[in-house]
């Protein structure tokens, strides 16, 4: 091998890096931008959107309800153990509501849909291409976007705050009940604590984390899923990628709040 041809071949790995890149973002400009259009025009399946509703967000309910719990008990303790004798114990009242509500409910409801959710759909609409009943969907005249992507996307929207605020509730009332238990912190002191470091605009931070999760699992987990090729190992592995960039994309996300919204 040559000189030039051995300075060449890190320049065109990083070409064909940029290429892929470029790809991956006009095409998922290309589905939101359709979905919207769909969405507009009002072109999307009530009927398939309600059903969607139903496996993103009802049968999300019971995992969601749970990791919540422990979550809320975790924080309680933790911060009890962290707060000392010269630290009011009321102030643990605080501390786990904004945890919670800033942070563990809103990222852990959305990790728990990328594995519930964004995996089943990158699945799902993955073993349609490679069975090619995407191209069917074509050959009929029927638009895969608007049949299958806009309802998922859609009721990913909505779903997703819906969920966060359960786990809000769910992840206060049990650290509520850890520190009673635990640090003998009566109710009313811990919502004493609560209230008097509560800022209104903390809820609203929590729900514009979940319309911003909620947006990106189902529209990444699509992408992904039209995406596949090589059959059923195909599918697996594009999944398995899928789960890792909504995973990546939601901590990306997350990072980025605090300097735009809470500085």
């Amino acid at each position: 091998m040559n000189e030039a041809a051995f300075y060449k071949r890190p320049v065109r790995a990083v070409g064909r890096w940029w290429e892929d890149w470029a790809k991956h973002a006009g095409q998922l400009g290309l589905l939101v931008w359709s979905t919207f259009v769909a969405a507009a025009r009002l072109r999307v399946s009530f009927r398939e959107f309600l059903h969607q509703l139903y496996v993103m967000g009802v049968q999300s309910i019971p995992i969601v309800m749970v990791t919540s719990v422990l979550s809320g008990i975790v924080t309680s303790q933790q911060g009890g153990y962290q707060i000392t004798a010269t630290v009011p114990l009321y102030v643990l009242g605080s501390v786990t509501v904004t945890s919670v509500v800033l942070e563990l409910a809103p990222v852990l409801t959305a990790v728990v849909l990328v594995g519930r959710v964004g995996a089943r759909i990158t699945a799902e609409l993955g073993t349609m291409v490679v069975s090619e009943q995407i191209d069917a969907y074509r050959s009929l005249g029927r638009d895969p976007v608007i049949a299958l992507a806009a309802p998922r996307i859609l009721a990913g929207i909505l779903v997703m705050p819906l969920l966060v605020g359960i786990s809000n509730t769910v992840g206060i009332l049990s650290g509520m009940v850890a520190a009673d238990l635990t640090l003998d912190l009566s109710y009313e002191t811990f919502l004493y604590g609560a209230r008097l470091y509560w800022h209104s605009w903390d809820i609203v931070y929590s729900f514009m984390k979940s319309l911003a999760f909620g947006f990106a699992i189902p529209v990444i987990a699509i992408h992904m899923g039209f995406r596949t090729r090589g059959g059923a190992e195909g599918v697996g592995s594009t999944t398995t990628a899928s789960v890792m960039f909504q995973t990546l994309t939601v901590l990306i996300l997350d990072a980025m709040f605090p300097p735009l919204f809470l500085n």
